[in-house]
């Protein structure tokens, strides 16, 4: 499934060219809720105590509306390939908060590698610092957006994993998209009032449905699946494959350049993962 997130930064990246960044997180959700929420009626299970609805809730304001509008206006600034890259900071940061949020233990290798991956996120913003690097265009402010997006992603792990212990990845998932949508909708309705709307040429209206079927609606099915059957942290570990496939795609599809600190920066944030979860991987 990570292979497939991997095409999801380029997508993003052309369709924002023709959707503004709200507005295209707003659509994401609720084309994704079409298909999430009729699954939830096939027989869920229990009734949701009232922390896992606030948990849920929470998951959706943070997880959905937050990272996906931090997402896309990071995207907009920045590139795809440091998108890609940068997302190594949600399982990072899943890794150092595990401890403090699910009482799952954190190992030395663990913590070494969370370190190097937050070593490399430094060195891919800095990269876009023109008073460091020459940067003709910097990308700096858009990539602190992709980083609080990364922090913001982590928190639906985090706080999902109690919650689908006892509850359905498809009840989970489309509720807390629901609440995605409530906190997406008034910064969407705030595009539309300043005159920022979609031009549906046939790359956005390709890319919308791409990101909302397959990239949200599928892809959060899966993900939350594989949070029931493993730790947080090592769930983590196949998050290594898309910010190596996204800045593949990036630099061969849209021409996007890689700089010295950007190259040695994503070394840095995929070793970082492999160190940490090296040894649990076998």
């Amino acid at each position: 499934m990570n292979v497939v997130y991997a095409t999801s930064y380029v997508a993003t990246r052309v369709t924002l060219a023709a959707v503004p960044s709200a507005t295209l997180a707003f659509l994401r959700l609720a084309l994704g809720a079409l298909i999430l929420v009729p699954l939830t009626w096939r027989g869920a299970p229990g009734a949701l105590s009232a922390a896992d609805r606030r948990r849920i809730a929470w998951m959706g304001v943070l997880g959905f509306a937050a990272a996906f509008a931090l997402a896309h206006w990071g995207l907009a600034r920045s590139t795809a390939t440091n998108a890609a890259l940068l997302i190594v900071v949600e399982p990072a940061a899943v890794i150092l908060l595990s401890p403090l949020v699910l009482g799952e233990r954190l190992t030395r290798r663990e913590g070494a590698g969370a370190a190097a991956a937050v070593a490399g996120a430094v060195l891919v913003v800095a990269d876009g610092v023109p008073a460091l690097t020459g940067t003709v265009a910097p990308h700096w402010r858009g990539d602190l957006l992709l980083v609080l997006s990364g922090l913001a992603y982590a928190s639906y792990s985090l706080l999902g994993r109690s919650v689908l212990d006892r509850h359905a990845a498809a009840l989970v998932t489309a509720r807390s998209v629901l609440w995605g949508l409530v906190g997406l909708a008034p910064l969407a309705g705030a595009e539309w009032l300043r005159g920022e709307r979609p031009v549906w040429t046939g790359a956005a209206v390709a890319g919308t449905l791409y990101l909302a079927v397959v990239i949200t609606a599928l892809g959060y099915l899966a993900w939350n699946w594989a949070l029931r059957h493993v730790a947080a942290p090592r769930a983590a570990l196949f998050l290594c494959v898309q910010p190596v496939g996204g800045a593949l795609l990036g630099a061969g599809l849209l021409g996007e350049p890689l700089g010295p600190l950007t190259l040695a920066g994503g070394a840095a944030l995929v070793a970082g993962l492999a160190i940490a979860f090296g040894g649990r991987a076998r």
